[in-house]
């Protein structure tokens, strides 16, 4: 599952948009809610806490690098509009992209 995110967040996440569960699901034959319980039985985490800390992960290497804008990065990260972007980033560490770049 987590190879499956890496690849789809590098590769497909600017074409096909946000990484859900149920692609990762169907990906795997399983169905979204079957799939979603043996991640959090397997990691004691939801797949979509999993999902989210991916994405962040990737995000603040992407802001490390100042020839992205921070549009470019929420487009190549999947999401539909930059303030989704910002606000997921910003929920998830109280800073926005462009105060994380500034401190990395």
């Amino acid at each position: 599952f987590v190879s499956l995110l890496d690849e789809y967040i590098a590769q497909k996440a600017e074409r096909e948009g946000l990484p859900t569960v149920a692609y990762f699901a169907d990906k795997c034959c399983y169905s979204p809610k079957y799939f979603g319980e043996l991640v959090k039985t397997e990691t004691g985490r939801t797949a979509k806490s999993l999902i989210s800390d991916r994405l962040l992960s990737a995000a603040r290497q992407l802001l490390v690098d100042e020839t992205f804008s921070i549009t470019q990065i929420s487009q190549h990260l999947g999401f539909e509009y930059p303030q989704h972007f910002v606000r997921f980033f910003k929920a998830q560490t109280g800073k926005t992209p462009s105060e994380y770049r500034k401190t990395a």
